[in-house]
């Protein structure tokens, strides 16, 4: 194989998956997308978006053309040059890595390998996923060896679905190879569609170089979640506190506070790295610290919905609550992990009626952790609830009129400019 490629094959099409196809299309290179949901590969097939921040327009110019189609059949794979698979790695029950996603999908290709193609992962995993079990699995199935007849690579996805200021194409992409050849390979396809690559030495460090993006975060969430506390027990904005440190040229980044983690990565990611290092007898206290007090973030949200409520003479046992925004963050439909879910079972144990509204989820899909609100539907924002809950700061909800409305309002994400009288920061 040269280093240019004509025809490459994504499976997984989902928030990372579809971006990256018609990146790879609108580059020139003909792009087969595989995934186990028929009613995805029927969509794309037919130029339909079936996720809002993408329009129609977008997949049908690159089916027309010729340069992007889906199917269900992995046999199809024989006839492609790379293959980029962007499956799902949640945790499972208890907090460990769920690789099933990934390795099922090595066990389905791995019959259909031709010699000489190149393998990318790009879920987010723990340092020795793609040289160990993902290798494997391809070898085992394929009978061909990785790194002489196969290539094999790991590359991050950083898609940040909602982002105005980056796309696929402009946000570099870390790529770490098996051998050499392989990193060498990776750098060339990723070239071809792609502003920029940055090489590491191995899979492991572009494994773990995500990981600590995602860990980043998630340490400097916690510190502001925390600090929203001790500065509201001190009569202290940490909003005001936060925009103010924010005008220092350096050495300082601004993370805001929120009712607790949302998406497939920041309450994910980081537990990766802490179930690998106990392999290694190593503990990751900052990690579990942070996680600890993310997690804490929806009751220290339901203990100020119950302040609001008792200030109206209510309880939350039989309270009529509206939740607005039930996407993990703003102007998306992605609803994964999000802390709304959590919010809603909260107040509903605690005796409540919850309702939800948001324009980019209009019916509730199907989730791993919370299938009990599937097809459950957004309504309309009226006062006639006893308290509206802002859970998710969309850009509807900021420039909303509330000033007139007679209902409590708690504001997590302190976005609301049109306040009503009885106005709560949570």
């Amino acid at each position: 194989m040269n280093n240019s490629f004509s025809k490459i094959s994504v499976i997984g099409l989902g928030y990372v998956g579809l971006p990256l196809s018609l990146q790879f299309a609108r580059s020139g290179v003909k792009v087969l997308g595989l995934d186990l949901d028929p009613q995805k590969v029927e969509s794309i097939n037919f130029g339909k978006s079936y996720l809002k921040h993408f329009s129609s327009e977008s997949i049908a110019e690159q089916v027309s053309a010729g340069r992007f189609e889906a199917t269900v059949d992995p046999s199809c794979l024989s006839e492609v040059e790379a293959i980029l698979i962007c499956v799902p790695t949640p945790l499972d029950d208890h907090r460990e890595p769920d690789l099933s996603f990934v390795l099922e999908t090595a066990r389905s290709i791995s019959p259909h390998l031709p010699k000489g193609v190149l393998v990318t992962l790009e879920s987010t995993t723990y340092p020795g996923t793609t040289e160990d079990e993902l290798r494997l699995v391809l070898e085992e199935g394929s009978g061909m060896k990785a790194g002489v007849d196969f290539h094999l690579a790991y590359s991050p996805e950083r898609e940040d679905p909602g982002r105005e200021d980056a796309s696929v194409k402009t946000i570099p992409k870390v790529v770490g190879g098996y051998t050499p050849k392989c990193a060498d390979l990776a750098e060339a396809l990723y070239g071809q569609a792609l502003d920029k690559t940055h090489r590491v030495s191995s899979c492991r460090a572009a494994e773990a170089t995500k990981l600590l993006e995602n860990i980043f975060r998630s340490v400097n969430i916690a510190l502001v979640n925390e600090l929203k506390v001790v500065y509201e027990a001190m009569g202290i904005n940490v909003h005001e506190v936060i925009d103010a440190a924010s005008t220092k040229p350096f050495g300082f980044m601004a993370f805001r506070p929120g009712p607790g983690l949302g998406g497939h990565c920041i309450p994910i990611d980081p537990f990766y790295l802490t179930w690998k290092a106990r392999e290694f007898g190593k503990h990751t206290r900052f990690i579990e610290l942070a996680g600890e007090i993310n997690t804490a973030m929806p009751d220290y949200v339901i203990s100020k919905v119950a302040d609001a409520l008792n200030d109206e003479g209510k309880a939350v046992k039989g309270a009529k609550i509206l939740v607005l925004g039930l996407a993990y963050k703003a102007n998306v439909d992605d609803c994964r992990e999000s802390p709304s879910f959590v919010l809603m079972e909260k107040l509903e144990a605690k005796g409540a009626t919850v309702n939800y509204n948001d324009s980019y989820v209009s019916v509730v899909p199907p989730t791993r952790e919370h299938a009990h609100y599937t097809g459950k539907q957004s309504v309309d924002i009226e006062d006639a609830y006893d308290l509206i809950l802002i859970s998710t700061d969309h850009s509807e909800y900021k420039t909303f009129d509330f000033s007139s409305y007679s209902c409590p309002l708690v504001d997590s994400r302190n976005c609301i400019i049109k306040k009503p009288q009885k106005y709560y920061q949570a």
